[in-house]
């Protein structure tokens, strides 16, 4: 039987790559998302996304979804106290190792190492050292599909944001930057692909620079207004 386990999930392409690694191999069960929120803004922190469309993904993928609520600016002392109470909270509940889409980061790795070893857990690295050139492309040709939702100003230009995460958008990254974003050049939001049942409908609303970053604020669509009744009728 596959092993229980949790998963630390920003609603990203590696996340989404990293989870999907997990389902073909079969050794592990992510029975819980969990993902940091910034209260204030009531959005996925980082990435800007609403915390109502963080809920769609957890529910197309039909996994539990454990919000860690930390406020603006948390300090990293606020952050690792806040993401220690989950992690407890998954060890009495008998989980023993946590996911990341993590790539190649080695001091990412080893803090994260650190920080689960303080509390009786391991961490799994689905996806660690694979070629990012490779990986981005494998997602795109996966059939999955994602939007931009916050670039770094300081490696990329603002008209980066908001896009669709393809070939072109691909094409068009400067050569230092990283084609997953893995140094933090830019952050994206996954609406469909292989691992969901059902897509995420979203649509491109306001573009915001703010401290060093751009954001792309992803709504969901308006839902179609039923016709009034005696509007006309085919086929009657």
């Amino acid at each position: 039987m596959p092993e229980p386990i949790a998963m630390c999930f920003s609603g990203g392409k590696d996340s989404c790559l990293a989870l999907r690694a997990l389902q073909r191999e079969g050794k592990y069960r992510v029975e819980t998302l969990i993902t940091t929120v910034t209260d204030a803004y009531d959005r996925v922190s980082m990435h800007g996304v609403r915390r109502s469309l963080l809920r769609e993904q957890a529910a197309s993928l039909g996994i539990e979804l454990a919000e860690v609520v930390v406020p603006p600016q948390s300090s990293n002392e606020v952050y690792e106290r806040a993401m220690g109470r989950e992690f407890d909270r998954q060890h009495a509940a008998g989980i023993r190792r946590v996911a990341f889409g993590d790539i190649f980061l080695e001091d990412l790795r080893e803090y994260r190492e650190r920080q689960l070893a303080e509390r009786g857990l391991e961490c799994v690295f689905p996806i660690w050292g694979l070629p990012t050139d490779r990986l981005a492309r494998s997602f795109i040709r996966g059939g999955f599909e994602a939007v931009t939702v916050c670039v770094s100003l300081s490696t990329l230009d603002a008209s980066f944001v908001g896009r669709d995460f393809d070939e072109d958008f691909l094409a068009d990254l400067p050569a230092a930057a990283d084609p997953c974003g893995e140094n933090g050049e830019f952050h994206t939001f996954v609406s469909a692909g292989p691992i969901f049942p059902h897509p995420i409908p979203v649509a491109r609303g306001e573009l915001v620079e703010r401290d060093d970053f751009a954001f792309c604020d992803l709504v969901s669509p308006p839902t179609p207004s039923r016709k009034r009744a005696g509007s006309s009728r085919q086929g009657t």
